[in-house]
């Protein structure tokens, strides 16, 4: 679904300086995967993520979607690829306080660039039934609790039917228990709905729930397995 070949991502600092922050990443995602990357603080892996997400471009190497070559698509076609190809998910939940739960799941809709073959307020209202949001709807995110606020996050980076879900320290925010809950949810979207899940942790527990962890070590990929 996903291929990165000889991918490297390097960034200025002052005038004479670069930061390599990824070197020679070569990697394949197939459809149903899930991935955990995993890494100490600084390893590169929510570049490898922002790059995975098209958020950013490579300096250097190639990020092919379905078969296509990204470095030949202009800014609107990469903004349409990410906005109906996938989802993401932060450690931060990134709602907006002045819209209720059901507008917050509902923006990645909004800005959709072609018309949608189904009803996103039906979409929405159908994960917020299935992610114990019913009642919340009209609430807004500073007056739910923190899982609440993630499981709307999750739900904002699924209402565009995305095949690739992308979520980057997803419990990070959460207490214990609360992001075991979290974590569960998206393992059973994985198993029961086969959506392909890319993980980035630095917690080993979560890690060993994935089928495959992805190591860097200083922008470097150090294990597959």
């Amino acid at each position: 679904m996903i291929r990165l070949t000889s991918i490297c991502k390097e960034y200025a600092i002052g005038e004479n300086e670069l930061f390599i922050a990824l070197h020679n990443i070569n990697l394949t995602i197939r459809e149903g995967e899930l991935i955990s990357i995993i890494g100490p603080s600084g390893s590169g892996k929510s570049t490898l993520i922002h790059l995975i997400g098209l958020l950013e471009k490579p300096t250097r190497g190639i990020i092919t979607i379905k078969d296509k070559d990204t470095s030949s698509l202009n800014d609107d076609e990469i903004s349409k690829i990410r906005n109906e190809f996938v989802g993401f998910v932060f450690q931060q939940f990134n709602l907006i306080n002045k819209l209720t739960i059901l507008e917050n799941i509902l923006l990645p809709a909004i800005y959709a660039k072609n018309k949608l073959k189904y009803s996103p307020v039906e979409k929405a209202m159908d994960l917020i039934k299935k992610f114990g949001l019913l009642g919340k709807e009209n609430s807004y995110p500073n007056k739910i609790s923190g899982g609440q606020q993630q499981r709307t996050a999750i739900a904002r980076a699924l209402v565009m039917k995305p095949l690739l879900l992308l979520a980057d320290e997803p419990t990070g925010n959460l207490d214990t228990k609360t992001g075991k809950d979290i974590l569960n949810l998206l393992l059973n979207l994985n198993r029961e709905e086969k959506l392909t899940i890319i993980i980035v942790t630095h917690d080993p527990s979560i890690a060993k729930l994935t089928k495959r962890k992805i190591r860097l070590v200083d922008g470097r990929m150090v294990a597959k397995f």
